[in-house]
């Protein structure tokens, strides 16, 4: 997961409901990625979670300052939304498999169960949603353009969500795939061919050839769209893991005394309510 001031309180939230829900908590280890060094989110961890397993790494955000273009939203072109392309190099090469998870999510599972799921042969597994429309994703520039509209030619590329993800490292450094994922980035500075930040690289790249997992372990877009944010409701089915990506965040619009349904299921995970909240609708 990635740390930083701004996002502590849903780490916090993400780390407790993981924590609750596991069998062996114990066995669960954390790889925090930081870019900024903010002594006092470190020591909030500690505190918090005294016997926590946990490691933090730094991010140089000039590995990426150079390659990051404007999106439709500020928070999607902050350096450290970039960290997870880069995990292979940043975590020590003992490191054979991880999740990666947004901080903007909570755990009503047991973790290792997402943890045991079965690669195969893929680089990545992650839920994918093959009903979307995939061409909302890139632009006119992209789609019109000769070349680049091949890009998927011999794939059936499906839509993924890149906050819920596991990774086989070793193939993520055999196949160069930050090399791959980089080179979308520079063609996107110059065409600007997507709008959405980190996530449109790892889909030209990924998609279409990635482990399908099950939708329980993302039932994302509680944070309403990436626009306005609007409440949202639960898909119907089981659930693992709860996601407030989109522009809303629970722990805002539960201080705002403005909060959706939804958000009164991350409450129970928050660990530094200013106040008592207001369930009033």
């Amino acid at each position: 997961m990635t740390l930083d001031a701004s996002y502590l309180r849903g780490t916090m939230a993400a780390v407790l409901s993981i924590l609750q829900h596991s069998t062996c908590p114990e066995n669960v280890v954390f790889h925090f990625l930081y870019v900024r060094n903010e002594p006092e989110v470190f020591s909030s961890i500690k505190s918090t979670f005294p016997y926590l397993n946990f490691n933090v790494y730094r991010f140089d955000s000039r590995r990426v300052l150079g390659l990051i273009s404007k999106s439709i939203r500020q928070a999607l072109d902050q350096p450290l939304n970039y960290a997870r392309i880069y995990l292979a190099d940043i975590l020590p090469v003992d490191i054979k498999r991880l999740i990666y998870l947004d901080s903007d999510l909570v755990m009503v599972d047991d973790i290792v169960k997402l943890w045991g799921v079965d690669l195969n042969d893929k680089v990545l597994a992650a839920p994918e949603y093959c009903h979307a429309n995939f061409t909302n994703y890139f632009t006119d520039a992209f789609w019109y353009d000769p070349v680049l509209s091949r890009t998927f030619e011999g794939r059936k590329p499906c839509y993924f969500n890149t906050g819920v993800m596991v990774m086989d490292m070793n193939k993520w450094r055999r196949g160069k795939y930050i090399q791959k994922v980089e080179y979308w980035m520079v063609v996107q500075k110059n065409k600007r061919i997507y709008q959405l930040g980190s996530l449109p690289s790892f889909l030209l790249v990924l998609a279409g050839n990635i482990e399908p997992v099950h939708h329980r372990w993302n039932q994302h877009g509680l944070g309403g769209d990436n626009i306005e944010g609007k409440c949202r409701s639960l898909h119907p089915g089981s659930i693992s893991l709860l996601h407030w990506s989109g522009k809303g965040k629970p722990w805002l619009r539960l201080d705002s005394r403005k909060p959706c349904n939804v958000d009164h299921l991350w409450a129970p995970y928050d660990l530094y309510r200013p106040s008592k909240h207001s369930f009033e609708e």
